[in-house]
């Protein structure tokens, strides 16, 4: 399957869901926020939204500093 990930395209096997995609991408421990086609999806349903091929994600991490 491909998405749209941050603009550029993703290859992802099987049907994976946000929650695997934050996992792949090891953030699982970081604060970030993610967006599957214009929409915002609570990380409390990241285990339960499967991603489909074409699907733009937009994956943002919180950075701290001074």
């Amino acid at each position: 399957m491909r998405i749209e990930l941050n603009g550029a395209p993703k290859d992802l096997d099987g049907t994976p869901t946000v929650a695997d995609l934050v996992r792949h991408l090891g953030l699982e421990r970081a604060a970030c926020a993610v967006e599957v086609n214009a929409r915002l999806v609570r990380k409390s349903e990241h285990a339960a939204h499967p991603l489909a091929d074409g699907d733009r994600v937009e994956v943002v991490t919180l950075v701290g500093g001074g």
